[in-house]
């Protein structure tokens, strides 16, 4: 009975099959690790990223942190601009480390600092907060030195729709009239009525139409009706 030398051919696939296999693995664990996600109580652990926004009426950990990377800031410019809902405050009083808070105004208007208790802020200037926490802290500290900075805006927000450029909702960090409005959202287009503008507002509840002649600005220079828009007003250009 003579030896045969050579393998079969089937054998000699199922071991370069096994090798590569194993020559795969060796690779794979070379390679760098996933990060692991947290989880608490098996749920998914919040990761707040820059950019990201926290819910309203919270702050960003305890009384004497600050915002960091943890969300976007967009100072306002206006002393005059008028706090709302989702903006958020840098609230601080001088040589006292306990009393300095970032907080987002919650939903219903109000926020809370330390000693100061719960109030509302909506529809104030950041000086007119101001003034209110020292009324309020003088009970507790002799003469406070406060400074209240409004460091993102979130309630602003005026609605651009028909025939512009760029349509949708303009948020920016100040009182805006509508020939702003309309230079933000890239100008009309030209088959836009120039004359057809319309500034819907809701007063107690009701919306109110107010007309806007964009060729007497053009001609004439009649800025009477270039009014300041209120946040949720919408600009209608038919």
């Amino acid at each position: 009975m003579t030896f045969q030398r050579s393998l079969n051919p089937s054998f000699r696939l199922s071991r370069l099959a096994l090798l590569a296999l194993v020559c795969g693995l060796a690779a794979c664990s070379n390679l760098p690790r996933l990060p692991e996600i947290p989880y608490i109580n098996e749920t998914p652990a919040l990761i707040v990223s820059p950019g990201a926004t926290l819910p309203a009426g919270a702050t960003s950990g305890a009384a004497t942190t600050k915002w960091g990377d943890s969300i976007e800031r967009v100072p306002v410019t206006d002393p005059g601009y008028e706090i709302g809902p989702e903006d958020a405050l840098d609230i601080s009083v001088w040589r006292d480390e306990t009393l300095k808070a970032s907080v987002l105004v919650r939903p219903d208007g109000g926020i809370s600092f330390p000693l100061a208790g719960d109030f509302i802020v909506a529809g104030k200037t950041a000086e007119q907060v101001r003034d209110e926490l020292v009324k309020r802290l003088e009970k507790f500290i002799p003469e406070p030195v406060v400074t209240v900075s409004v460091v993102r805006v979130a309630s602003y927000h005026i609605y651009v729709i028909g025939r512009v450029n760029k349509p949708g909702d303009l948020l920016v960090g100040r009182n805006i009239d509508v020939l702003q409005a309309l230079t933000i959202a890239g100008g009309m287009t030209p088959f836009a009525s120039e004359d057809g503008i319309r500034i819907i507002r809701k007063i107690d509840g009701k919306s109110v139409s107010i007309p806007f002649q964009y060729s007497r600005v053009r001609k004439g220079g009649d800025l009477s009706q270039n009014i300041t828009l209120k946040s949720g007003d919408v600009l209608l250009v038919p």
